[in-house]
């Protein structure tokens, strides 16, 4: 539970005290479409086929942060940063960083209680490794999607 309460508290702080790109509608974009991408892939391969779970195999209360809290802001950084107006080259190599950042971090997710909080079913690292880099291309297409409908809109 330590490891899951400092990543929250240091990656919240870098999120918000680093942004200074998004508007308060796109941070709340990116808080719920991350939460809701999340739970849809963990009712899966979480819940249904244990894959890998937080803290117990079961749904917990403990759990709740790392759906809610860890996640989203991880994702404003990634974003924050992004070399949105880059070549293909760059916005590749940026995600494929990113990927192996969040590999590290859930091989670190993995140490034993009070320190890691995430365990193993049949996932792999090399699961994540292979999925990463689709996920963050997805946020950032979400991302891209939402400044075009604020762009588009008008005011009634």
């Amino acid at each position: 539970m330590i490891g899951l309460i400092l990543s929250i508290l240091v990656f919240n702080v870098l999120a918000f005290k680093t942004n200074k790109r998004f508007t308060a509608n796109q941070v709340v974009h990116i808080w719920m479409s991350t939460i809701a991408a999340q739970h849809i892939f963990d009712v899966f391969i979480n819940f249904k086929f244990h894959g890998y779970w937080y803290f117990t195999q079961e749904t917990d209360w403990q759990g709740i942060f790392a759906y809610t809290v860890l996640i989203p802001p991880v994702n404003m950084l990634f974003l924050t940063y992004y070399p949105l107006a880059g070549n293909l080259t760059k916005k590749a190599a940026y995600i494929l960083f990113w990927s192996v950042a969040v590999l590290l971090y859930e091989v670190v997710a993995l140490l034993p209680a009070p320190w890691g909080y995430f365990h193993y079913g049949w996932w792999t690292w090399w699961y994540s490794l292979l999925l990463n880099p689709l996920l963050f291309w997805m946020v950032v297409q979400y991302y891209r999607w939402v400044c075009k409908l604020e762009r588009n809109s008008k005011i009634i």
